[in-house]
């Protein structure tokens, strides 16, 4: 599951930073979801360390008490090199001469964490969940955009690089990854608040970390 969304006044490409929790819309998702899951037999919780999916699970977690919840760091939001800068309605972080250099490379990509690097801990952590789930047991991890994104190309056959506004990954959407004997054998995707998510120009908001 991603994350809900964040409240961000100011426009900041937040990535890894501290103190970015969620807004009241944020919680109201996160509160939505909670009831979502609320019937579905969860064997196993994990999140990224970030505050936002930390959140963004809470009331899934109170519901499922027996449940404790890891802590995983390779669910956390990709490295990025623009991270605390404002890109805004022109692009200006694009635009500032000193990231250049980190363009150099948009398949790579060479301004953050390569995405290759970003598929491996995903899997990882995704066939980790599945052996903590039990057998035929429901993991439930939260983590982010990109990294979500780039878990489902990879376990598709899909090329890795891509353009982020054709993301499908929603805020608090549910990419579902079936495990068998240790390999990933089926996708499927889910938005079950695709009613809360904000309108941007006519369109569903998807972007963010």
């Amino acid at each position: 599951m991603r994350h809900g969304q964040v409240e961000n006044p100011g426009g900041v490409l937040y990535g890894r930073l501290p103190g970015f929790g969620l807004s009241d819309l944020g919680r109201q998702m996160a509160d939505r979801m909670a009831e979502h899951w609320r019937d579905v037999p969860l064997t196993h919780l994990r999140c990224s360390p970030l505050q936002r999916a930390q959140e963004t699970l809470a009331p899934t977690a109170r519901l499922h008490p027996h449940l404790e919840i890891t802590t995983d760091d390779r669910v956390i939001e990709a490295d990025n090199r623009f991270e605390g800068k404002v890109f805004g309605g022109s692009n200006k972080a694009l635009r500032d001469p000193r990231m250049f250099w980190h363009m150099r490379n948009p398949l790579l990509p060479s301004w953050g964490e390569p995405y290759k690097e970003v598929a491996d801990r995903m899997h990882a952590a995704i066939r980790d969940a599945a052996v903590a789930a039990g057998p035929g047991g429901q993991a439930l991890v939260v983590s982010h955009q990109l990294p979500i994104w780039i878990a489902r190309s990879a376990a598709e056959g899909r090329p890795l690089a891509h353009d982020p506004r054709r993301r499908r990954c929603t805020l608090c959407s549910v990419t579902s990854f079936t495990v068998r004997d240790g390999v990933i054998t089926a996708v499927d995707y889910a938005e079950p608040v695709a009613d809360l998510l904000p309108a941007v120009r006519g369109r569903r908001f998807k972007v963010g970390t």
